[in-house]
């Protein structure tokens, strides 16, 4: 017995255990109900009475010292953790390679959008999503009883039959009122910003959207000037071949308006599914900002004029990646996000 207590003596004395897993491990090893030092105690019974003092002492001495050992490992383990904030990992181990994400095509879309206008020396301009009547409506050419109010079928936050309700803003025109309102002229801006509108959602349509609106104020604006802009734009964000047409409509805050079409950047204007055929793409709605919505914000309509232009980003980003369903980009389906991380 005397040389297995020198023996487990030693061992005690050399033990190095780093990580609390390895002293938890030793200490069983040692001090378990089945440990080494355990089983001495459990064979001490059977020495002889003339040996137990000698012995008794010895063992007594063995667990001491390896019960002091366990605790003064333990707290270096312990000291060592909280050095490192507290983690029990490994903090000098090389880290996991996460893959990274990319940036939602919508996001993307805007992005693009509003740089090329940027170069074209228009400042960004945003306003908030819960608006009220005058902003959305009255200030823009719509009276209250004004039939095109019914072409926005829109979400109303207070009754709508009280003076100036609030709504969820229908078009980011809106933010051009509060541009009139506040800017000096000239003024040239482009308005990005999230819209709403109670629709059915499909494959072309859905109640949450994207537009980016566009405004340029100055004496002596002229309806060319808004072309020529439209049509740097559209070679910009398509390709240096794209061509546009215009095509007479119907705005109730710009007059006169047009809709414009860019020739097919998939078929090249030869007609494919995705133009129906046609060669052409409508991608915005512009005019010339009505007289009545200047002065209602308070500008010289006789010595100044604009023009305003509308696109949703959806539409542009379908365009421009060939999506044909907009509800992809609501559906938060990593299938179709992952094929945009080269994007990012």
């Amino acid at each position: 017995m005397k040389e297995r207590i020198e023996a487990l003596l030693a061992d005690v004395r050399g033990l190095v255990c780093k990580k609390e897993q390895e002293i938890e491990e030793a200490r069983v090893r040692l001090l378990g109900k089945k440990g080494e030092i355990t089983k001495l105690f459990e064979e001490f019974r059977t020495v002889d009475k003339e040996q137990k003092r000698l012995f008794g002492q010895a063992l007594n001495a063995l667990k001491q010292e390896a019960a002091q050992k366990i605790e003064e490992l333990k707290a270096v383990a312990q000291s060592g953790a909280s050095a490192n904030g507290g983690s029990k990992e490994d903090l000098t181990a090389p880290g996991d390679d996460y893959p990274l994400g990319s940036r939602h095509p919508v996001s993307i879309a805007r992005e693009e959008i509003v740089q090329i206008f940027r170069k074209f020396g228009y400042d960004v301009a945003e306003g908030p999503e819960v608006e009220d009547d005058w902003h959305v409506f009255e200030a823009l050419n719509f009276p209250p009883e004004h039939p095109a109010r019914e072409m926005q079928d829109t979400f109303f936050v207070t009754d709508n039959e009280q003076k100036n309700p609030i709504l969820l803003r229908t078009h980011t025109s809106c933010v051009q009122v509060r541009c009139m309102e506040t800017m000096k002229l000239p003024i040239r801006v482009v308005c990005p910003g999230r819209v709403f509108r109670n629709e059915a959602i499909s494959a072309r349509a859905h109640c949450i959207f994207h537009q980016v609106e566009g405004l340029y104020i100055d004496e002596g604006v002229t309806f060319a000037d808004m072309k020529q802009a439209i049509l740097l734009f559209a070679r910009e964000m398509f390709g240096p071949q794209t061509q546009i047409r215009m095509r007479p409509s119907y705005f109730p805050f710009t007059e006169p308006s047009a809709e414009v079409d860019v020739s097919c950047n998939i078929c090249h204007g030869k007609g494919c599914n995705i133009c129906k055929g046609t060669g052409w793409l409508e991608i915005l709605g512009c005019g010339m900002v009505d007289p009545n919505v200047l002065e209602a914000s308070g500008i010289d309509s006789k010595k100044y004029s604009g023009f305003a232009f509308g696109m949703g980003v959806e539409r542009i980003a379908m365009l421009k990646w060939q999506v044909k369903d907009l509800r992809h980009y609501f559906e938060n389906d990593m299938r179709f996000l992952k094929e945009f991380e080269t994007s990012i």
